[in-house]
């Protein structure tokens, strides 16, 4: 039964996404999880689970700041629902990497599943998506980007 009305968690959901446009844009995540309650958990199909906001923020952080993740400026949502019985957003992001230097977009896409806990804050994010694919976008990417500088 629904804890929240939906205006409210349409808003939350609007501020995640500025967040992660922000983050990809300074490369900075501490902000973006700063939206995660203390006791959160993160499940990530490839990374594993994280428990805790500072679990999620050291694990986003590292991951982000690294190849590939640094190469991931992008995550637009193509389109979200809001689970109004569960206080939940189900969405599909797509994760775009920069511009390899031909001006192609290279990106592969995750159903996200987040679970609202009131105040701005998520208590639960799973990301649902095929590892594989992201490593098949990756060496297409890659082979562009060696394309455009000549190797």
């Amino acid at each position: 039964m629904a804890r929240f009305p939906r205006d409210e968690i349409a808003a939350a959901f609007a501020d995640y996404m500025a967040r992660a446009e922000e983050a990809g844009r300074t490369g900075d995540w501490a902000r973006w999880s700063e939206q995660f309650t203390e006791d959160a958990v993160y499940v990530e199909h490839h990374y594993g689970e994280f428990r805790g906001r500072e679990a999620i923020r050291a694990w986003i952080t590292e991951t982000m700041s690294t190849p590939p993740g640094s190469w991931m400026p992008e995550f637009p949502v193509e389109w979200w629902v809001i689970d109004e019985e569960r206080d939940r957003v189900i969405c599909w992001v797509w994760n775009r990497m920069e511009d390899p230097g031909d001006g192609s977009i290279h990106q592969e896409g995750n159903v996200t599943l987040l679970d609202y806990a009131g105040n701005g804050l998520w208590s639960r994010e799973e990301d649902v998506y095929n590892p594989a694919r992201f490593g098949e976008m990756l060496g297409r990417w890659q082979a562009a980007r060696d394309a455009s500088r000549g190797r």
